[in-house]
């Protein structure tokens, strides 16, 4: 009798194809074989094929699910026997599928285009193809991977704009001097800006008022410091209080500007209202060094006379020794708290809960100059017949119409589609987003058309794309994408790798993921997996350990594992990750001296970026140079 499948009544629930879900999968768990099953059973049951569209990242990844529906459907017609009870299950939907298309002639076996399986990409391509006036498109762009020039082009054009006199020249003389006339520093700004401009256009484009504004950035420090609270633990928050009293008394004379001097009459730990944050700022100054390290050196300066320096407050030899122990011991017991110390330099980075009046006028500027720029690369585009991404994904939804008035071609589709499956959507950007919401805005509660979203946040990969993952992270909290319900659902199993390598990964990786899942920073928490195959060996996971920059000694090593496997397991293939281009420069040329050939591959080319917080960190970048 075959093993159950720990999580088989979660896979179960998410073929329920009248219900919507979107599911979190962890690598190995087979949701591209799930969002297939649904897929398959969707087809046994709608008028014509037409009516399910299934969209993911890259064409590779759409022909293969094409191909894998073609073969399910195939291995009925032929009556080939299935062994698993995975494949059992595919056949008997492929089965109904099968006998459906009989019954309405579509033979899709022998016409396979009539599966919508496509990029998000292509679809972007065919709506615009479809509705060109509307999209504010001619003739059909091509559409470039690297925009890159076009975007330093834009922002030489936008920078050039500053002698011209016109109405827009005064708000880009204004950022120039606000930035030291740093010109370059400018054009990288506006580079990076525009490398995320579905992001903020929606929001420049229209009237931006200053309460709506700063009522936004008291939730966001409100939010953050909520996480930051959660995250510092509660036995240790009275002695942050009695430190943070008694350095404040003794640096108000000595540097009164000091931000401890704040806590002179503190009571009590710090909540997470936007009032609270000059008190979480001295925080940071009690614990942390400047290089945002902890803090090792206690002296006058920081608020810890010695116990023989002139008297600079009423306190004995033994108070300020005892303070200083105090200190010391807060800090040790603070060091062994995973993630703490990330946190707490988070607080430097969080932005006042208002603006003054001349950050209101930069703001004001800004606006401004986002807008020039987009249109300077709009310019380019048309000259060019080109567009990136971001580009032909905001074509799409213009060529949809809005709420108010959408397109014929959004009432064909509204008509149309019945189901929407999404796989890999933690790589869907705020564009694609706002695609998908498009597609779905007229679908209403209980009219039986489905949406059905998988991925994995923990393997979010597209960033150099500007995927953003906190999407996901929002939409799976939240239950909801625009107007239509869902239900999460998380799968455990791991399929592909046996328990003991899973076991390392998952106490490894819980380290290196925050807690939980923040979605201000866009930062996901790691979910443990479960492996399906219990076996296990002792050699899963080995390592190696190397000190310094021992380049050659780590090519030896390299060298001497591949080939040990190569001898043993010919046949197997292998593969070797670095961290980066530089470490691909270090070590690659040792190792082909040692005669292995390889393709080498590093993480930052994958994609592999840790999560950065855009917002917090470009609004400082542009209002406090």
């Amino acid at each position: 009798m075959a093993e159950p499948v720990p999580d088989q009544d979660i896979r179960e629930q998410a073929l329920q194809v009248d219900r919507s879900f979107i599911i979190q999968a962890p690598a190995g768990s087979g949701k591209t074989g799930l969002l297939i099953k649904r897929y398959l059973r969707l087809l046994a049951l709608v008028d014509a094929p037409e009516e399910i569209i299934a969209i993911t990242f890259t064409r590779k990844a759409a022909a293969e699910m094409q191909g894998r529906i073609l073969q399910a459907l195939n291995s009925v017609s032929v009556d080939r026997a299935s062994a698993s009870a995975h494949e059992q299950e595919t056949r008997q939907l492929a089965t109904a599928a099968l006998k459906r298309n009989n019954e309405k002639g579509w033979d899709i076996i022998h016409n396979p285009g009539r599966l919508r399986i496509q990029t998000i990409d292509s679809l972007c391509a065919s709506l615009t193809r479809q509705m060109p006036l509307l999209a504010q498109l001619g003739s059909q762009p091509e559409i470039i991977e690297d925009a890159l020039p076009l975007y330093e082009q834009a922002a030489m054009h936008t920078l050039a704009e500053l002698e011209s006199g016109e109405g827009w020249s005064d708000a880009i003389a204004n950022l120039v001097f606000h930035l030291d006339n740093d010109l370059p520093r400018i054009k990288k700004l506006i580079v990076d800006m525009l490398l995320k401009r579905d992001q903020w256009m929606p929001y420049v484009l229209q009237q931006h008022d200053r309460l709506d504004m700063e009522q936004a950035l008291r939730r966001l420090v409100e939010a953050q410091l909520t996480l930051i609270k959660k995250k510092f633990p509660q036995e240790q928050e009275q002695a942050c209080v009695e430190l943070l009293r008694y350095t404040a008394e003794n640096l108000k004379k000595l540097k009164p500007e000091h931000p401890l001097v704040c806590c002179q009459t503190l009571t009590a730990f710090p909540g997470t209202m936007v009032n609270d944050l000059p008190v979480w700022q001295a925080l940071k100054e009690l614990l942390l060094t400047r290089q945002n390290s902890w803090r090792k050196r206690l002296d006058v300066n920081g608020g810890f006379p010695a116990a023989t320096e002139k008297q600079i407050d009423n306190a004995t030899s033994e108070h300020r020794q005892t303070m200083k122990l105090k200190m010391q011991g807060l800090l040790q017991e603070l060091q062994d708290i995973d993630g703490l110390q990330a946190v707490i330099e988070g607080i430097g980075i969080l932005p006042a809960a208002s603006y003054t009046d001349a950050e209101w006028r930069i703001v004001n500027a800004l606006c401004d100059l986002l807008r020039l720029a987009a249109a300077q690369l709009n310019l380019l585009f048309a000259e060019r017949n080109q567009m990136d991404f971001i580009g032909i994904a905001e074509k799409a939804v213009l060529a949809l119409g809005s709420d108010e008035a959408p397109t014929e071609l959004a009432r064909h589709l509204d008509y149309q589609l019945q189901h929407l499956l999404v796989d890999e959507f933690q790589d869907v950007s705020m564009s694609q987003a706002r695609l998908i919401k498009a597609l779905t805005r007229e679908w209403s509660l209980d009219d039986g058309r489905t949406l059905f979203l998988v991925g994995d946040p923990m393997q979010s990969i597209y960033r150099f794309r500007e995927a953003d993952v906190s999407i996901f992270i929002r939409t799976f909290h939240a239950g909801f994408l625009g107007h239509v319900p869902l239900q999460a659902l998380k799968l455990s199993v791991n399929f592909r790798s046996q328990q003991a390598l899973i076991a390392w990964v998952n106490d490894a990786f819980k380290t290196l993921f925050p807690v939980r899942d923040d979605l201000i920073a866009g930062a996901v928490s790691y979910s443990d997996s479960k492996a399906f195959d219990r076996s296990t060996t002792n050699d899963n996971v080995t390592v190696y350990p190397l000190y310094g920059r021992a380049f050659n000694d780590e090519a030896d090593k390299v060298s001497t594992i591949v080939g040990d496997i190569q001898r043993a397991h010919p046949a197997d293939s292998i593969a070797i990750l670095v961290r980066g281009r530089t470490h691909l420069r270090e070590i690659v040329p040792a190792l082909r001296e040692r005669g292995l050939r390889f393709q080498a591959l590093d993480i930052e080319r994958l994609g592999m970026r840790p999560a950065i917080q855009d917002l917090l960190a470009l609004t400082r970048a542009w209002l406090y140079p």
